[in-house]
């Protein structure tokens, strides 16, 4: 499988300064009913918990680097796209300077349109999408980033990991064979839960950012409140404890669901729990993760992996520059390298588990993370073996069987 490398390095010269981070978390709770996206389409009949962007700025001295993380399902990557000319024509800030990811709730609003999500779920898109509140949430975001360049302050980074439980494999089988959404105890599922803790020199907390794989949807298609579901309940809840803002990065989600899964409402979901299994495992692990380095160095770099699209599949006008003349896709990868101990690397994709992984065991990096659902969405990736199994996340793809080993491959080769 050929691929096209276009490495973006984020490297400019001169000495390597003092470390600086900085935090900033934004409100982006609607002041209207909205159409909420994630199940068939339905509107919002109030707010339960706020949706927010936070984000955090990263700056060795010669890169700086921007993540995000928004209480949203997903998005194309179009608008991910127009987002970035946007930002670049009012800050100068580049594209390959920023990760926008989602915590993939399903009860929040939609934004800006469907993208690839139309091509497979048509019958949820019949609607006008909110252009005006699409618009306000880029803006948000845009004067979000500015704000966290200007605050940024001497830093210390510690990176680690801890374990929990609070995730299940979600693609059950019947007597005949045949694959459904559930849960499977049986099947695989990655517990492990990633650690990025900054401080300042003091020892004061200033952000937390923690890479979890979970589907956002312990509540199910009944509910029309707006929340960011397990995943904003478990920020929440750390925040308290910490005293500073938590990313929730979620990971290779694919074939994972949260433990509890798509409850009607409020009053039968057992939401809190996520505090006790998850939240509770992140705030005992957050106080004992090793010291960092001195010093901090930043690397980033962008490669498209070019994968044959799945036969009959109508390719959206608006995503034209992810898809080649030859009808491949165009898939971009994003790398963060973070001195020699830690490795994170992004997709916009619904990764199944075993293929992050399988890349994290034969990583040599120590700390390998993967960041699922990174500037925008192109849909479900799953195993060779799974697309011989069927299911729903088999036909919500745009890619073939062969696409597991070729992405395996383009990311451990940047890995070394």
């Amino acid at each position: 499988m050929r691929r096209t490398i276009a490495v973006l390095a984020l490297i400019s010269s001169g000495a390597w300064a003092e470390f600086r981070a900085s935090v900033v978390r934004i409100d982006i709770t609607p002041d209207r009913p909205q159409w909420l996206l994630g199940y068939a389409a339905r509107q919002s009949t109030g707010v339960h918990d706020p949706l927010f962007h936070r984000i955090v700025a990263l700056d060795d001295g010669r890169t700086q680097f921007y993540l995000v993380s928004t209480d949203i399902a997903l998005f194309s990557p179009a608008f991910y796209d127009e987002f970035c000319a946007e930002l670049k024509k009012q800050t100068g800030i580049e594209r390959k300077s920023v990760w926008w990811t989602v915590t993939h709730t399903h009860s929040a609003p939609e934004l800006g349109p469907p993208g690839l999500a139309k091509a497979f779920l048509a019958g949820r898109y019949d609607h006008e999408p909110d252009w005006e509140y699409a618009k306000a949430v880029k803006q948000k975001l845009i004067d979000g980033i500015v704000e966290a360049k200007g605050k940024l302050a001497p830093a210390r980074l510690r990176v680690g990991t801890t374990r929990s439980t609070a995730n299940i494999n979600r693609r059950s089988r019947d007597p005949n064979g045949k694959i459904y959404l559930g849960l499977n105890p049986d099947g695989p599922v990655d517990r492990q839960v990633g650690l990025l803790r900054l401080d300042r020199p003091d020892g004061t907390p200033i952000a937390l950012i923690a890479n979890y794989a979970m589907h956002g949807t312990v509540l199910g298609g009944k509910n029309q409140l707006i929340s960011g579901d397990a995943p904003g309940t478990v920020a929440a809840y750390v925040e308290q404890k910490l005293g500073a803002p938590m990313l929730y990065i979620n990971g290779a989600t694919g074939d994972i669901a949260p433990i509890y899964s798509v409850y009607d409402d409020f009053k039968r979901v057992r939401i809190a729990e996520f505090n006790v299994l998850l939240g509770d495992r992140i705030v005992q692990a957050m106080n004992t993760l090793p010291a960092s380095a001195a010093a901090v160095k930043l690397e980033a770099a962008e490669e498209y992996l070019v994968t044959p699209l799945k036969a009959g599949l109508k390719w959206p006008e608006e995503l034209a520059a992810y898809i080649t003349p030859q009808s491949e896709v165009r898939l971009p990868l994003r790398f963060l390298r973070i001195n020699k101990e830690t490795a994170l690397w992004a997709a916009p994709l619904e990764l199944f588990c075993e293929i992050a992984m399988d890349v994290r065991a034969q990583s040599k990096v120590k700390n390998t993370f993967y960041f699922g659902y990174a500037n925008g969405w192109l849909g479900y990736l799953p195993t060779k073996q799974a697309f011989s199994e069927g299911g729903y996340e088999t036909t919500t793809t745009p890619f073939t069987p062969e696409a597991e080993a070729a992405l395996k491959q383009a990311v451990l080769a940047r890995m070394k």
